[in-house]
């Protein structure tokens, strides 16, 4: 793993991961991260600063063509998607959220697996301004690409003699941040019962996350 970690190719794989990652979301662009992290902290390699930079921009990439997609597909893309799906109510809840929430939504939803996707997408397709569809694309790029990275050097710097028990540590706060926002989640619809738009974005968070 350290060879592959120190191999001046892994900026490349970097980043392309991380690009294809905003509109494919298939592909393991934070877990990448957050090992590079890891390695970076324990060996010095690969450069801390390269990681950030490279992860941000790929990501920033990614977003747009996935932005770009929708904007170019437009109805046709949102025409196929059937009522009642996953994928359709990804969309739905990703178009409303956007509306009420603004920009600030794409940076939410970059920690959401899969809920990025359908947020620029959405965004593409609703024809959202392009100029402040990049000033948030930035800011979620940027703050996700630090918080990979910040992971995965702490769990570096912790286990400095043992890499492989520091990505583990560092997938495991990874994921103790995603169970601690479905815990927010669960707490706020507790205390809306009543409010039917609080339980429907709540249940529709949860179908983005395994969307697409």
């Amino acid at each position: 793993m350290h060879t592959a970690v120190s191999s001046p190719w892994f900026y490349l794989v970097l980043f392309a991961v991380a690009a294809i990652d905003g509109f494919f979301p298939v592909v393991p662009s934070e877990s990448m991260v957050i090992t590079a992290g890891v390695y970076a902290a324990s060996s010095g390699e690969p450069n801390v600063v390269l990681v950030v930079v490279l992860a941000a921009i790929g990501a920033f990439l990614g977003d747009h063509i996935s932005y770009f997609i929708g904007r170019g597909s437009g109805s046709r893309l949102t025409s196929r998607l059937r009522p009642g799906t996953r994928r359709h109510k990804a969309f739905d809840w990703a178009s409303r959220t956007m509306h009420e929430r603004g920009g600030l939504i794409l940076v939410v939803a970059r920690y959401v697996p899969g809920g990025r996707t359908a947020v620029t997408m959405t965004m593409g397709c609703v024809r959202y301004r392009l100029r402040s569809f990049t000033f948030f694309a930035t800011l979620a790029a940027v703050s996700w690409a630090l918080y990979g990275t910040l992971l995965g050097y702490l769990g570096g710097k912790a286990f400095e003699n043992d890499p492989i028990k520091g990505v583990a540590l560092g997938l495991g706060m990874a994921i103790g941040v995603t169970i601690v926002v479905e815990v927010i989640r669960y707490l706020r619809k507790r205390n809306h019962p009543s409010d039917p738009a609080v339980a429907a974005d709540e249940d529709e968070a949860r179908q983005v996350s395994v969307s697409a």
